[in-house]
């Protein structure tokens, strides 16, 4: 006899109590019920089927690794829960929950295992199904499939690894995935996971915005912002453009200041939580001043006790207003005039008893005369008695409390002025006993006689200059000049790319730091690093002690520029592929110092104090930026041909590092394709591209092959010797050169380029 929906439902209750209480059961269990819970059961089931589903993957209690293999289980069955048509809004919520809480799983198993497509093929329709259902499902469905494109996106960004040799404990994320993975490449899921967060980021940009889904948002962005660094920016960016108060303009009802409430509540607690985890952020004053001045806001909008005073425990006007209505009395109109402005009163000030700006700056005398009697006779007649009274008294009562003050502050400016060395803080009380009549009658008679009071003296004051500030010593000068490189290293961090800096540039006519944006800032730094100790530097053989005194004064000079152009590499470094342009543009600068102290060295070889010889840092700098970035490059990497292409200068120090390439088998083309760009765009340096061509031929195996194709166009005489060694080796003819003249035939000397071109420099390529 078949078992009744209420029986089934006490059974399965009772399995949950025991997983429950023993957690390594939750494999029999979990298996046992998913043809009961399936899509042909009944509603009821099936609620519970997936209420239990989102509660078993989300428990603390059971392992990963059996999360894992569960998950891959239960896939089916959530597949099939979800394309139900007119599925229960309980089943779909729990369903979209224990999607959220598989995905991770299932893409750990995937990277793990690359060729079981129908596994990741199920779990792509249910995150297509979850995608659709997020603009149209009700709210408490949007909730949950906001919580699961939180985990999409987290777990489809490239994350921290803690230790690469246990990947098992790693955190999951991109960073986890090979690049050649048939099933889940990662050049298909980043872009896709910034889709997603663009769409989460996009409820703060709507003008009617739900508080429920902006709510569930801002929770769920937290967790973002806290484990993935590279997204975290681009959030709290979004998150303070957001403005919670902005429905306040609409009709308040009760429903709407609980919603707003809850929006700013939830909005100042994600931000708050921020800034105390990075006090010293680029973002913390940002963040400091959001917080204040939301604060400020929502005290202005809904305290509304704020500013009112508690009403009075008798009636002001000889009126109380639970007998009004009965007596039918008349209540006079108060006036209550606006108080006087601190400073100095002018007359339209003192008799102005209203508050309306518009009345109050309005100019009467724009208006004829006869239009002012004939405006003023009507009202006169009109005016209350009684109001007219009280706007006197009003005048009056203003009037007399300004004599007053200015009379206070005329005597105390007297007495002031007639005891100038009297000082309050010198008072101390005498306790003698006190003078008779008599005494007090001598003392008067000896006072000189009295008379007008003389007023103060004024004193003529020069101008004020303060004092010339202590000089600085060398180390102080140095440490400031660091601090205050550091701050505009933080200033190009926090600051976005504006509108201008996205809008096409107009080539050559374009200024260099025409805007306050992080280009501006770029050229700044740059040219600080190239161009302010320019000229500073003397030769050390220099006999005059003023010189030598003068470049002891100058080496903090120099060591702050080597300083800016530490950081400035190191702020390169941090992130080389997307700053690869400030390099670019760095080494340019470099260059042009460089020629350009070169160039006034050789005019000042005739004058009286010639000049030093210049320091060259372009070389240096260049070395340094293509040590760091060669070694993260891969065989399909574009970077280093724009890099090469760009730079001003290249030599044979430079290509040698090139070269280094092709110890890396897998990285030889990339060697090649690098240098024989330079070859065809780059004349002045084609003959020591050719060189490098040939070096990588003769001494590298690996690159025979690419290397030949160029060789023959440029220096075929360099393969003739291969040819006819191939030939003679075909035939089964060993050669043997009857002469040294003969020998000497057989091995043709390579041509040598022109040393000129070695280090012939083209700035455009």
């Amino acid at each position: 006899m078949a078992l009744s929906v209420a029986d089934q439902l006490t059974q399965l209750e009772a399995a949950r109590q025991l997983v429950l209480a023993d957690a390594v059961l939750y494999p029999q269990i979990v298996q046992g019920i998913l043809p009961i819970v399936g899509a042909n059961a009944r509603v009821e089931l099936r609620r519970w089927g997936a209420e239990f589903l989102a509660e078993t993957f989300a428990s603390p209690t059971l392992a990963l690794q059996q999360k894992e293999r569960l998950s891959v289980v239960v896939l089916q069955t959530l597949k099939e829960l979800l394309e139900i048509p007119g599925e229960d809004g309980s089943v779909v919520k729990s369903v979209v929950q224990a999607a959220a809480s598989i995905y991770g799983l299932v893409f750990r198993y995937i990277i793990a295992n690359p060729h079981d497509s129908p596994t990741w093929d199920k779990m792509a329709t249910i995150k297509l199904n979850i995608l659709k259902r997020w603009d149209t499902a009700s709210t408490g469905i949007r909730t949950c499939c906001i919580k699961f494109v939180q985990k999409v996106v987290q777990v489809q960004t490239p994350g921290v690894i803690a230790d690469p040799r246990r990947p098992e404990q790693n955190e999951i994320s991109l960073a986890l995935v090979p690049r050649d993975h048939p099933l889940i490449p990662p050049p298909n899921l980043e872009p896709e996971a910034s889709g997603l967060l663009d769409r989460m980021l996009n409820v703060f940009h709507e003008d009617t915005s739900d508080a429920v889904l902006v709510t569930a948002t801002l929770n769920c962005l937290g967790t973002l912002i806290r484990t993935r660094q590279t997204i975290a920016n681009k959030i709290i960016q979004a998150i303070l453009s957001f403005n919670p108060l902005k429905q306040t303009n609409s009709p308040m009802t009760p429903k709407a200041k609980v919603q707003i409430k809850s929006m700013e509540r939830t909005t100042r607690a994600v931000l708050m939580n921020i800034y105390r985890r990075n006090e010293t952020g680029p973002f913390a004053p940002r963040i400091k001043q959001y917080v204040d001045r939301l604060l400020q806001a929502r005290m202005d909008i809904f305290d509304e006790a704020r500013g009112k005073r508690a009403l009075p425990s008798e009636p002001t006007d000889g009126l109380d207003s639970a007998k009004r209505i009965r007596l039918g009395a008349e209540v006079p109109n108060r006036l209550n005039p606006p108080p006087l402005p601190p400073g100095p009163t002018s007359v339209a000030q003192l008799f102005t008893l209203t508050s309306d700006e518009g009345l109050s700056s309005f100019d009467v005398t724009q208006l004829p005369i006869d239009l002012v009697v004939k405006i003023t006779l009507p009202v006169l007649h009109q005016i209350n008695q009684a109001s007219l009274d009280e706007a006197i008294n009003s005048v009056r009562l203003r009037y007399t409390s300004l004599s007053r003050s200015q009379y206070s502050v005329t005597q105390s400016q007297v007495i002031a002025s007639t005891n100038p060395e009297e000082d309050e803080d010198d008072y101390e009380p005498d306790f003698q006993p006190m003078e008779d009549a008599e005494q007090i009658l001598n003392k008067a008679d000896a006072l000189p006689p009295e008379g007008p009071l003389q007023t103060p003296t004024e004193v003529a004051l020069g101008p004020f200059k303060l004092p010339q500030p202590p000089p600085l010593t060398t180390e102080e000068s140095l440490q400031i000049g660091k601090s205050t490189v550091s701050r505009v290293f933080g200033t190009m961090n926090a600051l976005d790319e504006t509108a201008s800096t996205r809008r096409q540039k107009p080539g050559l006519n374009r200024l260099a730091g025409s805007n306050y944006d992080r280009e501006a800032w770029i050229t700044v730094i740059t040219r600080l690093a190239t161009r302010a100790s320019a000229g500073l530097q003397s030769d050390d053989d220099t006999d005059d002690d003023l010189s030598k005194e003068l470049i002891n004064q100058q080496n903090s000079k120099m060591s702050l520029s080597d300083s800016i152009r530490e950081n400035l590499w190191k702020y390169i470094i941090e992130d080389f592929r997307a700053r690869i342009h400030i390099a670019i543009a760095w080494l340019n600068e470099e260059w042009f110092n460089d020629r350009i102290q070169a160039q006034a060295k050789s005019q000042s070889q005739d004058s009286k104090f010639p000049s030093s010889l210049p320091q060259e840092n372009y070389e240096k700098w260049v070395l340094k930026v293509l040590d760091i970035i060669i070694p993260y490059l891969d065989a399909k990497d574009k970077l280093l041909i724009r890099f090469m292409s760009e730079i001003p200068s290249v030599d044979e120090t430079i290509l040698g590092r090139v070269k280094g390439l092709a110890k890396d088998p897998e990285r030889v083309v990339l060697a090649v394709n690098a240098i024989h760009y330079l070859i065809l765009v780059r004349p002045p340096v084609r003959g020591i591209c050719l060189d490098a061509i040939e070096d990588l031929w003769r001494n590298y195996d690996d690159a025979k092959i690419p290397t030949t194709k160029i060789l023959t166009k440029w220096r075929p005489n360099i393969l003739k010797p291969d040819i006819k060694k191939s030939i003679t080796e075909t035939n089964g003819i060993k050669p043997t050169p009857s002469s040294d003249s003969e020998a000497i035939n057989n091995n043709p000397i390579i041509p040598v380029s022109n040393e000129s071109s070695k280090h012939l420099s083209v700035g455009a390529g």
